[in-house]
Parts: C-alpha cells; structure tokens; sequence
C-alpha cells in the first residue's frame, strides 16, 4: 500500500472517531501532496511523500521556535502535536551513529577530500538517505567526514 493511501485511509479512521487534531494535520498533510500532483504533473510516490513530510515537519518546527520566543505556548503545543501526527508516517530514523557511518562510506565511495566536494556528496547522501535521517543532521556529519 502507498503512503499516500495509509495517509487517506488514517483521515477516514479520524473522521470516524471525531479526532479533529488528527483530522486536521491529516488533511493539510493531503493538501500539500495533492498540491504537488498538480503543480508537477505527477502521482506522488512514497519518496516524495516523505519528503513532503519532511518538509511539513521542519516548518512546524521553526513555527514552535517562533512561538515559543513570542510566548505564545498553546500554539506552540499545537505545532508540537501535529509533529507527532506527522513523525508517524516517516520510516524509522537512523541514529547518529548510522548516519556518520554511511556519511563516511559515501565519502570513501566517491573519493571526496575536502569542502570542495560538499554538493558532490550532499548529492548522494540525499539519495540514499532520504526520509531517513534529518538532514540537518547529515550536513554535519558531511562537513565533519570532509574536515577530517
């Protein structure tokens, strides 16, 4: 089953059980994959849905940041709660470890030396690990095999 039909599937099990938050992060999480389809001219598969959820849950993450520096925390818990309901969908995350490992690996693959070669390994590093690790997380361990 796609992601884009569990997520469809998880709407109608939410409109059944009255879960408004659910319902509501579920349906604007539809919003921006249907968006997609149509602005490209693409079905959406399970890659792009991740990263559309990604991307989801990094602006809901510099939303909480903007909340809470304006003291606003009933907003911020919302944004902390649709996290969750999104989080749900992504695959399981690499830990850090996994992801410096995988990071050298791909280094040592292409023969990168220095910072130089950073676009170069972002690259593949995007490939293979999409959806699988928080890229944030990523860049560093790039920048740190590339010092190194």
């Amino acid at each position: 089953m796609l992601l884009k039909d569990q997520i469809t599937e998880d709407m109608k099990t939410a409109m059944r059980a009255k879960d408004s938050e659910r319902l509501g992060t579920i349906r604007l999480l539809l919003s921006a994959i249907k968006q997609k389809e149509v602005d490209e001219r693409v079905v959406v598969d399970d890659v792009m849905a991740i990263a559309i959820i990604d991307k989801m849950i990094k602006q809901r993450k510099d939303s909480i940041d903007a909340f809470t520096k304006a003291d606003r925390k009933d907003m911020a818990d919302k944004e902390a709660v649709e996290i969750a309901v999104l989080t749900a969908y992504l695959p399981a995350r690499l830990s850090a470890d996994e992801v410096t490992a995988a990071v050298k690996a791909i280094v040592a693959d292409l023969g990168a030396t220095g910072p130089g070669d950073m676009g170069k390994v972002m690259a593949a590093v995007k490939a293979q690990l999409a959806g699988k690790a928080d890229m944030g997380q990523v860049s560093a361990a790039v920048k740190a095999a590339l010092a190194g």
